[in-house]
């Protein structure tokens, strides 16, 4: 796996806090939904935002839950659609000091534009170390190309989707193969929405086959998806929405 800097191994992050600012479920009243994905993850070395929603909700969530702008260090895109880069232009007129780690397939206008802020990016093809604990798979996928972040903590491994277009088993997978730790948390887009009851259940049963101990579906994962996630998963089922926050030390 590349690596950003080579540093000392650790045991893993203790106090992780994982808010999601956008999301099309709705959790927290006074927060706008609508079809995508955003999530802060504050407690690594870097504070970090995982995709960016769509731009007519992203700055106004995070002001509501009181995310200033420039708190932000890095910008993880897992892929290129809107609803996953659209709230970009709005961070990086507030704050264009980030890097943003994207998969290298992003279009050239893409980057040129993030560029013309003063953003520095970082193209992703391969596996990446980006800060102590906290990873990407690389690029995954044939047609479209995603990558998910991993993140190590004292109880095991945090893995964030956006959307899943590789397959969400094939990305738990590749994590698990990549940093070799139990998984503690799956979270994010799934990519099960038009899918049948019995194909979700086989992933369900690979989830616990993989020893995913909880699970957290939304944004494209469809409501069906998320009730039988929560139905076999029970107390270990997230339930997230828009001003969701998870303490990574509350769960056990």
């Amino acid at each position: 796996m590349n690596e950003e800097k080579k540093s000392i191994p650790t045991t893993g992050i203790k106090d992780l806090t994982v808010t999601i600012v956008y999301d099309n479920n709705p959790c927290k009243e006074g927060l706008e939904t609508g079809w995508g994905f955003s999530c802060l993850i504050t407690g690594a070395e870097k504070t970090i935002l995982f995709d960016s929603g769509r731009s007519c909700g992203l700055l106004s969530n995070m002001q509501r839950l009181q995310i200033p702008a420039d708190s932000v260090d890095i910008v993880f895109l897992s892929h290129i659609h809107r609803d996953h880069t659209g709230g970009l232009n709005d961070l990086l007129e507030k704050n264009p000091k980030v890097n943003i780690y994207l998969p290298k397939s992003f279009p050239k206008k893409f980057k040129d534009k993030v560029r013309l802020y003063g953003a520095k990016i970082v193209e992703v093809e391969e596996p990446l170390k980006i800060c102590e604990d906290v990873y990407s798979t690389g690029q995954l996928g044939k047609w479209i190309k995603e990558q998910a972040l991993i993140v190590r903590t004292n109880k095991g491994l945090i893995v964030v989707t956006g959307c899943s277009h590789p397959g969400i088993i094939n990305v738990v997978n590749k994590a698990r193969n990549l940093v070799k730790e139990n998984i503690f948390f799956v979270m994010g887009g799934f990519h099960l929405e038009w899918t049948t009851t019995s194909k979700i259940e086989k992933i369900i049963t690979a989830f616990e086959e993989l020893g995913v101990r909880y699970v957290g579906a939304c944004h494209c994962s469809g409501d069906k998806a998320r009730k039988l996630f929560e139905k076999h998963f029970g107390k270990n089922y997230i339930n997230i929405g828009a001003g969701k926050v998870i303490a990574i030390k509350d769960l056990q």
